[in-house]
């Protein structure tokens, strides 16, 4: 009889087959995301270059945000009104001499001015004889254009909502298409090597015998004595050190990244608009504790602040995220925007603790800010990239005495060590000093 071999041609299909679908489905996700980013920029376009006749809308934009956007919204009320629709209600004389010198127009007696006056609660409005008509209808050209439509941010959260595909399919049907596809090859795959067996068996095809097996590899190891042994020490050490490896990492939580019940970025607040860590976190500099900042350091800034602009808003999170979570700022200190006024009813925030060291370790932000001069980001991280903030540093013992044995104390300007300096440097024959040769690695220090 003749002995046959198979070589499988339907197995080399079958991968190509899966190579060609999974290419074509990869291209067709590509060309989504093409369309995508066009679409939202022509929108974006449209939306920023309106038509006015009052004025130049841009240049309109730029003068608000520099002169009025401390009081005042096109589209809703701040410590001023609402500006949108201002020019439906004043002439246009009435509101250059507004904008020049209210307080003059409410001495003279006009009615429509000391309404307004004593409408927002007697609150003067700066003047400003110096605008000319021209940039006064720019801003006005600003505040009147229409208020654009909320588009949902592009990226991955938007398309995950959508659910949109090729062609308006959604991309879990077509990757479920592919799955059935390759599923059913693989059956197709099983039956012709069967059906073919069976063929050769009727026809006389003597198929290629199977291989007597020798001895199985876990019995020829057993009885091998030495690879015994060797393996059984190797499984006990790598056993041993896994787990020092578990446990030493114990209380460590590193990398730990809460969701808080406000969304606070720190990359918009300290990265973008620059604003000191201890504007916020006062205590740091006179406290052990750093201290988690009042809501009313919040409306500071934000009882103007009710809507951020819109190119703060990125793939990950849109515009209307963000003015969500000014509402909960909102609602947690009282705050009603319509009134400019505080209800009285308040909610606590149930901030979630990030950095947080055993009770046994003492640690005094006040003497390593304020007498160490040591920035924020030594210890945080990159706290001005964080939108979401988690612990960089492992806060371990060893990490903290690596601190102590590096880092050179600033003796500069520091009363603190001015009398102990000439000293220690004689003794230690440096002219700088670090934290450990002050003291730095008593056990007493941070465990008392």
């Amino acid at each position: 009889m003749k002995k046959v071999k198979f070589r499988h041609s339907t197995t080399r299909l079958l991968i190509l087959s899966a190579i060609f679908l999974f290419s074509f489905s990869d291209f067709a996700f590509s060309q989504e995301g093409d369309v995508a980013p066009a679409e939202a920029q022509a929108q974006e376009e449209a939306a920023t270059a309106p038509e006015s006749d009052l004025g130049d809308p841009v240049n309109g934009k730029s003068l608000f945000n520099t002169l009025c956007a401390a009081c005042h919204k096109p589209y809703s009320k701040g410590i001023g009104p609402a500006l949108h629709g201002v020019t439906d209600k004043y002439s246009r004389e009435w509101l250059n001499s507004w904008i020049r010198n209210s307080s003059a127009m409410i001495a003279s007696g006009d009615a429509q001015a000391i309404a307004i006056y004593e409408e927002y609660n007697k609150t003067p409005m700066p003047a400003f004889p110096a605008l000319t008509d021209v940039e006064i209808g720019d801003m006005l050209a600003y505040v009147e254009t229409p208020k654009p439509e909320p588009v949902a941010a592009a990226g991955p959260a938007a398309a995950g909502e959508t659910g949109a595909g090729v062609g308006g399919v959604s991309n879990n049907i077509i990757l479920v298409i592919l799955a059935f596809v390759l599923l059913m090859l693989l059956l197709i795959l099983f039956l012709v090597n069967k059906t073919l067996r069976k063929f050769a068996v009727a026809s006389g095809v003597e198929l290629p015998a199977k291989k007597e097996r020798g001895t199985p590899i876990w019995k020829a190891f057993v009885q091998n004595q030495f690879l015994v042994l060797v393996t059984s020490v190797i499984v006990l050490l790598a056993a041993g050190y896994f787990v020092y490896g578990f446990f030493m990492q114990v209380g460590i939580d590193q990398g730990y990244q809460p969701i808080q019940p406000i969304h606070y970025s720190h990359k918009i607040h300290a990265g973008d608009n620059q604003i000191d860590c201890k504007f916020c976190h006062s205590s740091a500099r006179v406290s052990k504790h750093s201290g988690i900042p009042s809501l009313n350091v919040c409306m500071n800034c934000h009882i103007s602040i009710g809507e951020v602009a819109a190119e703060t808003a990125t793939e990950e999170y849109s515009k209307e995220f963000y003015d969500n979570e000014i509402t909960k700022l909102y609602d947690a200190v009282g705050w009603d925007p319509e009134s400019q006024s505080y209800t009285g009813e308040t909610k606590p925030v149930k901030w979630v603790r990030i950095h947080n060291l055993p009770d046994f370790a003492y640690f005094n932000h006040s003497q390593h800010v304020s007498v160490g001069q040591i920035d924020c980001q030594t210890c945080h991280g990159p706290i001005q990239e964080m939108e979401i903030v988690y612990q960089d540093a492992p806060l371990t013992m060893g990490w903290c005495i690596n601190c102590h044995r590096e880092t050179n104390v600033k003796m500069e300007g520091n009363e603190y060590y001015e009398k102990i300096h000439e000293e220690l440097s004689n003794k230690y024959g440096v002219e700088e000093l670090t934290a450990a040769q002050l003291g730095g690695l008593e056990c007493a220090k941070c465990h008392y």
